[in-house]
């Protein structure tokens, strides 16, 4: 059985969490709290503290389990099964949007003319290879370059500076703190998205009491890591381009990169941010596709090449069927919004609760 440190843990975590967040976060939350959006990123991301020491909690009681495993034995086969079938579907639906994204990003960026069938492969190949390599290959590529979706994040940021009007951030908190509860709403779902990742990576994480402790310190990191630095994604977004301009930019960081010039000489950076970005999504197409996998494997028992090349084709198929950029836009909203956040949120509380119950109670 592979094994995951609690290190790579962490940066897996952090990098399946952030996936590429930063693109459209500023325009969510500003929408409904404003220029006061950037206060709003850090309590929403602290959601997934609760929720991940719930999960830790349910590996404790049941090591070796993921979530699936850990449902039927608390609620039995057949509701097991219905939870298992909702969650393949709501991540396969879900992985074919993010693989969509992949190509929108690009075609709509930096290469217009390449058909954008060519990104969905080049993308879906790469996911299959860290697929077949196994989570522990997976749990490395993504150690090595988180570091360098952060150094290209905070680059982005720091190069931006120059161009930063103090004056839209005033005045602060002018519309009290309802609207700041509203935008951390928005950022519920990709917490989810995380923890739903989690919900099938428990197999793989050591249920040593010492290595325990460190996967909640680990979750702690990744959850303000990742929650800070989005927060400075909003925040430079805001102060460039102000609270208005901001709500309509889907890919505001984008459109800084592409605005960035260093020392007057160079310019047009947006093309090296989209390559380490590039891997970022690569990484969270990843995680749904491992998810999905796992998952068809605690229902069916389905594994294998096939199983793989199956799933694959209906990447793409969904991917095809999203090319533009507004529906897909509008259709991640949805699915964030209406399947993962209410799926995720309740699935995970109830089943924690009657583990807990249970334990309480002295039941078997």
């Amino acid at each position: 059985m592979e094994r995951i440190s609690s290190h790579q843990f962490t940066l897996l975590g952090s990098a399946v969490l952030m996936g590429t967040t930063f693109l459209p976060i500023a325009s969510m939350v500003t929408g409904v709290a404003g220029r006061d959006s950037w206060l709003s990123v850090l309590p929403g991301f602290a959601l997934g503290i609760p929720y991940g020491l719930m999960v830790l909690a349910l590996m404790e009681q049941y090591p070796q389990k993921n979530l699936l495993q850990i449902t039927e034995i608390l609620w039995g086969k057949w509701i097991s099964k219905i939870i298992g079938i909702l969650y393949v579907l709501i991540m396969i639906y879900f992985g074919g949007l993010l693989l969509g994204q992949l190509g929108d990003m690009y075609e709509s960026s930096i290469m217009p003319r390449t058909p954008i069938e060519m990104f969905y492969l080049g993308g879906l190949l790469l996911v299959l290879y860290l697929v077949k390599s196994g989570i522990e290959v997976f749990a490395r590529f993504s150690e090595v370059l988180f570091p360098l979706i952060v150094f290209a994040l905070v680059l982005n940021i720091g190069l931006s500076i120059p161009r930063v009007e103090q004056g839209e951030l005033m005045p602060l908190l002018s519309q009290g703190m309802i609207p700041i509860f509203w935008g951390g709403t928005k950022i519920g779902p990709f917490v989810m998205e995380y923890i739903l990742f989690l919900a099938g990576v428990l197999p793989f994480l050591s249920t040593n009491k010492g290595e325990l402790l460190h996967f909640k310190r680990g979750l702690w990191k990744t959850i303000f890591l990742v929650g800070i630095l989005n927060t400075l994604v909003v925040l430079i977004q805001i102060l460039v381009f102000g609270p208005s301009e901001t709500v309509n930019l889907v890919y505001g960081l984008l459109v800084l990169g592409k605005m960035v010039e260093v020392s007057k000489t160079i310019a047009g950076v947006e093309s090296l941010f989209l390559g380490v970005w590039f891997a970022a999504l690569v990484i969270k197409i990843s995680a749904f596709f491992f998810a999905i996998i796992w998952g068809l494997k605690s229902i069916f028992n389905a594994k294998g090449f096939m199983c793989n090349l199956v799933v694959g084709i209906i990447f793409m198929g969904i991917a095809l069927k999203f090319q533009k950029g507004p529906a897909l836009k509008i259709e991640i909203g949805f699915v964030d919004n209406y399947l993962i956040f209410p799926f995720a949120s309740v699935w995970v509380l109830t089943l924690w609760g009657m583990s807990y119950w249970k334990k309480k109670a002295g039941v078997s």
